[in-house]
């Protein structure tokens, strides 16, 4: 299992745990420490069927102060994750070919049952 997390946020804590749980081998990307490449974001947001601005967390400050209304291209947002990761608004968790947003904690859970987005 592979998460990506910001390990600031509580919820990021719990599902990371119970990730833990689920594997004894769990690596940890930690959001803003870890380097997250361009094309690993390619790849998790593939594996998602998401687009990077879906990742953002639209609530927060700085999106609304700096980013609201205004258009970039694909890369661009890939640029936005690496370089803002405090935007993502929550964990994603890789298991073999399978990835998942975790909105709550125990989505994690998802992987283990085969429901995997």
């Amino acid at each position: 299992i592979l998460i990506f997390y910001n390990p600031k946020s509580s919820t990021d804590r719990k599902t990371l745990a119970i990730a833990q749980g689920l594997s004894k081998n769990v690596k940890t990307y930690e959001f803003g420490r870890s380097t997250i490449t361009t094309t690993m974001w390619h790849q998790l947001l593939d594996m998602l069927d998401v687009q990077p601005k879906d990742m953002i967390n639209k609530a927060h400050p700085y999106y609304q102060e700096n980013l609201r209304g205004r258009e970039f291209d694909r890369e661009s947002w890939f640029n936005i994750l690496r370089n803002a990761p405090y935007l993502i608004k929550a964990p994603i968790v890789v298991s073999g070919n399978k990835a998942i947003i975790c909105h709550s904690s125990t989505d994690v859970l998802k992987l283990q049952q085969g429901k995997a987005a």
